[in-house]
């Protein structure tokens, strides 16, 4: 059987990210050269081998298209269901996300296949070879159940996007390589995430450790498995393991989850980080939540290069009570022109613009999460209800709801405590609940996909857009059919 070869990978990986020596690269000096041969050899190596993994989750100057959160992902989750339009000139492929028209051949689906791929098989080759290296055991399985963490990540995302894809857990894997079922990649993930669990600490000291995974982490993510899959028992267990670390909790108000004084705070329990690590990862790099959110009138106010690129719905913007904290925070409405005073505009995003901070926008160091405390309570919530514990599921909802309430001073009559639904009525108000709480966080298509919902809501929120039964799956881009014959065409497609 053929195989690939992860020389180049690994080495064009550790030239962008770990050595300044690579510009050397091409000399003859064979002791110079980084090689699969003489790296992989100390403690060092091994730490910088995980931080490579992590690099590809925002590095926008990893090879030919940015990191995995750096944007495209999170903005396909939002465009193709009831959250967001395209506003982006000369960009079909987010035009065709958004009205449900895309076919194997856009090129986010694509980029979101790379950046996952090039993830996993970073990952698979820390996994093989820090075991072999002599260090510190108890950081060694530390550093393995990260790397299994973040390969777990990846595949859950994969798996929920694509169906029946390749599973690739080797360091050398065949050249082309035939789809797993669905049920082998979650078997893998589950795998994955149990050792991470078992394995990862608490939290870690301060400033060694911001944006590294923990027991925390696996634990959620393994209620968001367990979810998916309608495993509801097990799905409640995971997230309560979470809430009963007593190591995670919600900001009083909502507000202070996007600061930047906020980064790594109580509520993060995984964030990819951008802009300035202070030291604790390298890699790290400018995020564009505001180059894409902000509206370009903003220009006005000093701001620079808000270009608006993806914008709410309106139906979106519509859910919420008046004064739902999460309104005021979530979007936008108003421009300060110093000449003509204050504009009235249509909702664009500012959520993840700290005014305060980064007053002038642009290139953001905020980071982008990936699983909030939230997120885990709203599980815990959707899980109880499917279990028949109706005062559980309006316990941990009602949570969420109580922070909506906060207007940074007291508490309003607004957003008031769901009391008495039955299990249809709680599912509702748990997926509409998941709409206001995490825009723009890359959940949205999955939840509407999980819950079977995305015929019903799309068109909502984007009249004249109807999705088909076929978009419960993206299509495998047709890109790497071409190039591996194994891979099967989603129906549909």
């Amino acid at each position: 059987m053929k195989y690939n070869s992860i020389n180049l990978i690994i080495a064009a990986t550790l030239c962008t990210g770990i050595f300044s020596s690579c510009k050397k690269f091409l000399e003859e000096d064979p002791k110079s050269q980084v090689t699969i041969t003489n790296y992989y050899k100390t403690e060092a190596d091994a730490i910088s081998a995980v931080n490579s993994i992590y690099a590809y989750l925002n590095s926008i100057s990893t090879g030919t298209t940015a990191g995995v959160y750096h944007s495209t992902f999170w903005v396909t989750m939002g465009l193709a269901s009831d959250e967001l339009l395209n506003n982006q000139v000369a960009a079909p492929q987010f035009d065709r996300l958004a009205t449900f028209t895309y076919t194997s051949q856009n090129s986010a689906l694509e980029e979101i296949w790379a950046m996952h791929y090039k993830t996993i098989t970073i990952a698979n080759i820390a996994i093989a070879r820090i075991p072999g290296i002599a260090m510190n055991e108890s950081l060694k399985s530390r550093l393995v159940g990260e790397a299994r963490f973040l390969r777990a990540l990846m595949y859950l995302n994969m798996v929920r996007m694509f169906g029946s894809i390749p599973l690739l857990v080797e360091e050398n894997n065949p050249l082309t390589p035939p789809p797993a079922t669905t049920d082998a990649i979650y078997t893998q993930i589950i795998s994955d995430l149990d050792f991470a669990a078992a394995n990862l600490p608490d939290s870690y000291d301060p400033g060694n450790g911001r944006g590294r995974a923990t027991n925390g982490a696996a634990n959620a993510l393994l209620a968001k498995v367990y979810l998916t899959q309608k495993q509801w028992d097990k799905a409640a267990t995971a997230a309560k393991k979470v809430i009963d670390s007593n190591r995670y909790a919600l900001w009083d108000d909502f507000a202070d989850v996007f600061k930047l004084s906020s980064r790594n705070g109580k509520e993060a329990i995984f964030s990819v980080g951008f802009g300035d690590a202070g030291g604790a990862i390298i890699f790290w790099e400018a995020g564009q939540f505001q180059v894409r959110l902000l509206p370009p009138g903003l220009s006005v106010e000093g701001v620079k290069n808000a270009q608006g690129w993806q914008i709410p719905t309106e139906y979106l913007y519509n859910q919420y009570d008046a004064d739902d904290r999460r309104r005021a925070v979530t979007f936008i409405t108003e421009i300060n022109d110093p000449a003509t005073g204050p504009k009235t505009i249509r909702p664009y995003i500012q959520k993840y613009w700290d005014r305060a901070a980064e007053p002038t926008g642009n290139e953001s160091s905020n980071d982008f999460p990936v699983l909030r405390y939230a997120d885990v309570l709203l599980m815990y919530a959707e899980a109880n209800n499917e279990l028949g514990q109706a005062a559980i599921a309006e316990e941990y909802i009602n949570k969420i709801r109580k922070r909506a309430r906060f207007n940074g001073t007291d508490y309003l009559p607004t957003v008031p405590d769901y009391a008495g639904l039955n299990k249809d009525q709680m599912r509702d108000a748990i997926i509409k609940e998941r709409l206001l709480e995490f825009v723009a966080e890359g959940q949205r298509w999955f939840d509407l996909s999980r819950t079977g919902t995305l015929i019903e809501k799309v068109p909502l929120a984007k009249p004249g857009v109807t999705p088909q039964s076929k978009n419960y799956l993206f299509p495998i881009p047709q890109r790497e059919i071409d190039l591996n014959n194994s891979l099967e065409q989603n129906t549909g497609y």
